[in-house]
């Protein structure tokens, strides 16, 4: 029984990854966002939280608030290999901005009506440590956004 208890122990101390600070996280993400722009030859703005974007087409108008509903076309994908995990492929979604990611409340506000850009986001700003579906934890992602109405 003694043995069962020490290689249960073991087993668990060993197999658990070092996880992180959120500010370590963060930095860390950062880094690879930088990366990935420096690596394509892409020049991003970055705001104090860590999204870092590019504004493709500005649009018209005034800029959706937090408490709008918007309706926009978008492409996710994982910044580490560009695999595709969410698109609207052309058929617009509705949603109220205050119920999406941090990195969407963030990022869309910077776009006019049919504005678009591409939004390079912190794991923090999207679905964190735990992750969600086919996302992994931590893991930075890119969205392609086109709002389309608001």
């Amino acid at each position: 029984m003694r043995y069962l208890l020490f290689a249960l122990f073991g087993f668990l101390f060993f197999s658990c990854e070092k996880q992180l600070s959120a500010d370590q996280q963060l930095q860390a993400d950062i880094a690879e966002i930088q990366k990935y722009l420096n690596d394509n030859n892409l020049t991003a703005q970055s705001t104090p939280s860590g999204l870092h974007y590019i504004i493709t087409e500005p649009g018209t108008g005034g800029h959706p608030s937090i408490s709008s509903s918007v309706t926009v076309n978008y492409t996710g994908k994982l910044l580490k290999n560009g695999d595709v995990f969410d698109q609207t492929n052309g058929s617009p979604r509705t949603f109220p901005l205050a119920n999406l990611i941090a990195g969407w409340q963030e990022g869309i506000p910077l776009l006019k009506k049919g504005g678009r850009g591409t939004f390079f986001v912190p794991s923090a700003l999207g679905y964190g440590p735990y992750g969600k579906g086919d996302i992994p934890a931590n893991a930075p992602l890119i969205f392609d956004i086109e709002l389309v109405n608001f």
